[in-house]
């Protein structure tokens, strides 16, 4: 059975399969002073931080439409596994349902299963290869989406950013949250709620200290033994490397995976910003 794999571009995917055929990647978009970014390979992060640094309004994003995702799904395939953010941080989710629907209208015989990640970047990054892991091996549709459901609910994210400014222009942060932060030179340590909501796991007074924390956290997981790691960066290759030398110091994981932010992940990390998920 043919398969493909369809994401949104929150999805950073890393180098070494990016270019994987059995990878779709539907574009988000995003505005800012009458300017328009396409989050797909045309993308030019050092223009879209320049242009965040110097606007005092916050980038607005879009979500494909259903459409777009339709003229992705209809790929020939048997099976069309797609992922997408989490359903409560975008509309991406909603447009590949409807598309999910439209579909199977028009084509009963094709499987489609679109996956709410619950999460977002480093977080598709895992479902996505582990639906490719499963599918490779010839796992049959139905125990497939049943597997990576499970994967999806105990799948962890967290994320230390150098500026939550931008969350909060955005409404995931309240302004109150953001001046008291900024001002103390704070630096919180993030992650996901079950549901995809974002939550503060800690803070620190530097961003070493939070992404030691960060690093603490996962080493006391147990879970993380034998699991791989994705680590994503907005314009901090040197960084990220960093934490994965903390990671390997502390923690057992199989793999670890380094990817650069794409367009929305750069809106909501910013400059400076790490996420990873295992």
């Amino acid at each position: 059975m043919s398969f493909k794999i369809v994401v949104d571009s929150c999805c950073d995917l890393p180098p070494q399969f990016a270019k994987d055929p059995c990878f779709t990647k539907v574009p988000l978009s995003i505005h800012l002073e009458g300017s328009t970014f396409v989050d797909d390979e045309t993308f030019d992060q050092a223009d879209l931080l320049w242009a965040m640094k110097q606007s005092e309004r916050a980038p607005s994003t879009a979500c494909p439409s259903p459409q777009t995702y339709l003229d992705a799904f209809r790929c020939g395939a048997d099976d069309v596994y797609v992922v997408t953010m989490s359903a409560l941080l975008s509309g991406s989710h909603n447009s590949a349902q409807q598309a999910k629907l439209l579909l199977e209208e028009e084509n009963p015989e094709i499987n489609v299963h679109v996956f709410n990640s619950c999460s977002a970047v480093s977080g598709e990054v895992l479902i996505a290869l582990k639906i490719k892991e499963l599918a490779e091996a010839g796992t049959p549709f139905r125990k497939l989406v049943r597997e990576v459901e499970q994967f999806v609910y105990q799948m962890q994210t967290m994320f230390v950013l150098e500026s939550l400014e931008n969350l909060r222009k955005n409404g995931r942060l309240t302004k109150l949250q953001a001046v008291i932060t900024g001002a103390l030179k704070i630096k919180l340590f993030m992650g996901a709620t079950p549901e995809g909501e974002i939550c503060k796991l800690g803070q620190a007074l530097s961003i070493k200290q939070a992404l030691t924390k960060m690093v603490e956290r996962i080493a006391a997981d147990a879970a993380h033994i034998g699991r791989t790691l994705v680590i994503t960066h907005c314009n901090c290759l040197e960084r990220a490397f960093q934490v994965k030398a903390m990671v390997e110091a502390k923690c057992k994981f199989a793999h670890i995976l380094i990817s650069e932010a794409g367009g929305i992940t750069t809106v909501y990390a910013y400059d400076g910003g790490i996420v990873v998920a295992y």
